[in-house]
C-alpha cells in the first residue's frame, strides 16, 4: 500500500480532515500528479480558507499543472491571508512565488 492509499483510507472516516487533505495533496506532488495534488489543496481551503501553507502548495500545484493565471490568483490570495494573520515571513514568499510567476508582487 502506498503513502496515497493509506492517507486515502484515513480520509475515508474523516473526510474533512484538512491535515490529512493537506498531507495528501503533498504526496500527490511528490508523486507528479499535480492536477490531483490541486484538487486537493482546494479542498483543504474550502473547509479551511485560514489553512495558510496550502495556498502556497495550491499554487506550485497550479503551476505545475500549466495553470500560472490560476497560480497568481492563489498566491495573491494566500499573501491576503497572511497579511491578516500577520505572518511577515509567509507574505513574503507569497510575494516571491507572485514575482516567479509573472504576477508582480
Amino acid at each position: 500500500m502506498t503513502r496515497i492509499d493509506s492517507i486515502r483510507k484515513l480520509l475515508a472516516a474523516s473526510p474533512d480532515d484538512t491535515f490529512l487533505l493537506y498531507s495528501l495533496g503533498m504526496e500527490l506532488m511528490t508523486a507528479g500528479r499535480a492536477v490531483e495534488a490541486a484538487e486537493a489543496f482546494e479542498r483543504v481551503l474550502r473547509i479551511d480558507p485560514d489553512y495558510l501553507a496550502a495556498y502556497g502548495q495550491l499554487g506550485r500545484a497550479l503551476e505545475a499543472a500549466g495553470d500560472r493565471d490560476a497560480a497568481v490568483e492563489r498566491y495573491r490570495a494566500g499573501l491576503a491571508v497572511a497579511q491578516r494573520q500577520g505572518d511577515h515571513h509567509a507574505a513574503d514568499r507569497f510575494r516571491l512565488w507572485l514575482a516567479a510567476a509573472g504576477g508582480g508582487a
